[in-house]
């Protein structure tokens, strides 16, 4: 039985906590060999929604395998500068030793980072926060842009949703990949996000805008990128005219047409070789003409390769 426990800290963010707990639950009703635990350094302790829960103190003694999942809070200068939150960092001292895996969602990293135990590491948080997170762990490698990152027995997610991919991470590594796709098929995500995915999603960015036009036409690639969209299709689409759609476009969209779509299907990409998918069965299914023009493409907007990327 592998021990887990979430520590809070006063106006936690509800969403840090109960998506991965309830991903840890249902993982239990799985199967999954999981106890969990609620701890922190206040007795009673008020969410980020102003519900108040009675949790358990922060544990003398830290089972050898135990997993620490830290959350993170409404104002991180405020809330981190509390007697309750000191003590949790000088807690995370004494007890975070290489037996004890530790993960940290959203501004959980900061916790860490005050404590010294993201020094050397690669690490990252919600992207709002991540010269925070540099300023607090000048000696770690704070990386941008990323759903999770993992380094040695510490693992750092974005936050808010991307606290439930690290949970499905954690499930599919302690109890088996069954049980991790059951949870996910459980909860209804759409698709399991790796941790060097992008925090914004290219399926949201692009969008903050308010033509309606632009818009129309963006849900048409969007519903179906792996298509062919030519401009005289989609403009006729959106009663426009091809030169009017272009130039409205790339006004309001900040990108051009073709570039939205290679966006798309470069991310259609990923999704299909996390599930397992060859690179010539992804550059398929995404609507490339072959892998070749996959990887032309690919390198526009991504490091390394596609094959790089593969589940």
């Amino acid at each position: 039985m592998q021990d887990i426990w979430f520590l809070l800290t006063p106006r936690y963010l509800a969403l840090d906590f109960v998506g991965p707990a309830e991903a840890l639950r249902m993982a239990i009703d799985e199967g999954a060999p999981f106890r969990l635990h609620v701890a922190g350094p206040a007795r009673e302790c008020v969410s980020s929604l102003g519900l108040a829960s009675l949790i358990d103190p922060l544990p003398d003694i830290l089972p050898s395998g135990s997993l620490v999942l830290l959350c993170g809070t409404v104002d991180e200068d405020a809330d981190y500068a509390t007697p309750e939150a000191q003590q949790l960092v000088a807690w995370l001292r004494r007890h975070i030793t290489p037996q004890v895996q530790l993960a940290t969602i959203c501004s959980g990293a900061l916790l860490a980072g005050m404590a010294g135990l993201l020094d050397g590491r690669a690490c990252t948080t919600h992207h709002s926060i991540v010269a925070k997170l540099a300023a607090v762990a000048p000696a770690a490698r704070v990386l941008d842009n990323r759903i999770y990152v993992e380094d040695g027995n510490i693992a750092t997610s974005a936050g808010i949703t991307t606290g439930m991919d690290l949970a499905l991470t954690l499930i599919e590594r302690h109890a088996g990949a069954d049980i991790a796709g059951r949870v996910a098929r459980r909860m209804v995500l759409y698709a399991r996000r790796a941790g060097d995915d992008p925090q914004l999603s290219p399926w949201l960015a692009f969008r903050n805008h308010l033509h309606p036009a632009v818009h129309r036409a963006q849900d048409l690639i969007a519903r179906e990128p792996a298509q062919r969209w030519p401009v005289e299709v989609l403009a006729e689409r959106v009663h426009l005219s091809p030169r009017h759609l272009t130039r409205l476009f790339r006004e309001q969209a900040g990108v051009g047409i073709v570039e939205y779509q290679q966006r798309l299907r470069i991310a259609v990409v990923r999704q299909l070789l996390q599930q397992g998918s060859s690179v010539e069965r992804a550059a398929e299914g995404a609507g490339f003409a072959s892998a070749r023009d996959l990887r032309r493409v690919w390198h526009k907007y991504q490091p390394g390769s596609p094959g790089q990327h593969g589940g």
